[in-house]
């Protein structure tokens, strides 16, 4: 088998022999199994060990270069579950200052009642991370590319970190996929992912995926069978199949908004583009450094507020306003009113992420249509 990404997606991880010649890993629809004895390892599907499941799991480790990985119900049970396997009452976490807004809810109020504390450090400093630091510190959690400002940080330097000062290390690696990033190969110990993104593909599951070592893995897994956030066989099929197009799909994405970027960055009507993608990018460098592409997520914010925006929004014929992001359709939403929604406007200030901010997922559509289509949308304004 060949080790590019490409041909890993499609055949990694798959039954070796195939289940009864089937090219397609088939369906498993039951929820337990017969039980032969002590000897025989009891399969249910709230264990994570259906065939459906295993199959799924063990492309997603090889994805990554990982020991073991388990899909969830969801990207939320897969963050929960990764961060209550970590944290125990009395810990300290440092987190990216820019997150997506479940994960910091989850964080700023579950965890707090919880009696684990928390500190943002900034990814792109360094030198200011130490300070951080409290006795009781045991886990760092970051995100490779930042929901919804497109940030990359110091990925490496934030690894090395966690290492040097024995934290466990966690990273969302949804917007940028094992396609564009693969964390362990960086040293990071767990990564996370929300399927119904990019792994996915198709806006038609809600799923997730934490990958990592064995032991770390068979601790999340626990949560997981406590917590009731296993995913269904049927779920488990049609992510098995999203994910053999991942590669085909994030290239021509990437491709896509990195030409939207520019050409929305050149623009009189923009205020601002984040896309790591642009040269003059704070987060070019270390883009250029850590990842395989940019990535097919952008956000800008336009002159006018908020009559600018609304006008524009109402003159796109291509996109879609809606939440979520990784699949074939381009999406648009306004983070405030959807990702961030349950942050405060103080809390969302301090992130970045202002009221009149758009969140693009660029989809497969033809580049030349969506340029065509943005633009004239910039033009009415």
């Amino acid at each position: 088998m060949g080790t590019s990404i490409d041909t890993r997606l499609i055949h990694s991880g798959e039954p070796e022999p195939r289940i009864q010649g089937s090219v397609t890993m088939p369906i498993f629809q039951s929820a337990m199994f017969e039980y032969g004895g002590p000897e025989d390892d009891l399969r249910y599907v709230r264990l994570s060990n259906n065939p459906s499941q295993v199959a799924l799991q063990n492309k997603l480790a090889d994805l990554e270069d990982a020991e073991a990985a388990i899909v969830t119900a969801s990207g939320m049970a897969a963050i929960s579950a990764a961060l209550l396997s970590t944290l125990s009452p009395g810990d300290h976490i440092l987190a990216q200052n820019q997150l997506y807004g479940g994960t910091h809810a989850f964080l700023t109020s579950f965890l707090r009642e919880y009696g684990v504390t928390y500190d943002f450090i900034n990814p792109h400093e360094p030198d200011t991370w130490d300070a951080a630091l409290t006795p009781a510190t045991n886990a760092l959690y970051v995100e490779t590319i930042s929901n919804p400002l497109i940030q990359v940080g110091d990925l490496s330097a934030l690894a090395s970190f966690a290492a040097n000062h024995g934290l466990t290390s966690l990273i969302d690696n949804t917007f940028a996929s094992p396609v564009n990033f693969r964390p362990g190969q960086w040293g990071f110990d767990l990564s996370i992912h929300s399927a119904s993104k990019y792994l996915n593909g198709h806006s038609d599951l809600v799923a997730g995926a934490v990958i990592g070592s064995d032991r770390l893995i068979e601790e999340v897994r626990g949560k997981i069978v406590q917590l009731g956030g296993s995913l269904d066989p049927h779920a488990c099929f049609l992510l098995h199949r999203g994910v053999k197009t991942l590669a085909v799909r994030m290239q021509r994405q990437s491709a896509s908004a990195l030409a939207l970027a520019t050409a929305l960055d050149q623009h009189s009507a923009v205020e601002r583009v984040n896309y790591a993608g642009l040269p003059h990018s704070p987060s070019h460098a270390n883009a250029v450094k850590h990842l395989d592409g940019f990535g097919g997520m952008l956000s800008f914010e336009l002159r006018g507020g908020s009559d600018a925006t609304s006008q524009f929004t109402h003159s796109l014929t291509i996109p879609i306003l809606a939440p979520s992001l990784g699949g074939v359709e381009t999406l648009l939403v306004r983070p405030a009113l959807t990702s961030h929604a349950a942050l405060t406007p103080g809390e969302r200030g301090q992130s970045g992420v202002s009221d009149h901010l758009m969140r693009v997922s660029v989809g497969i559509e033809s580049t030349e249509d969506l340029l065509d289509d943005f633009l004239q949308a910039l033009d009415s304004i």
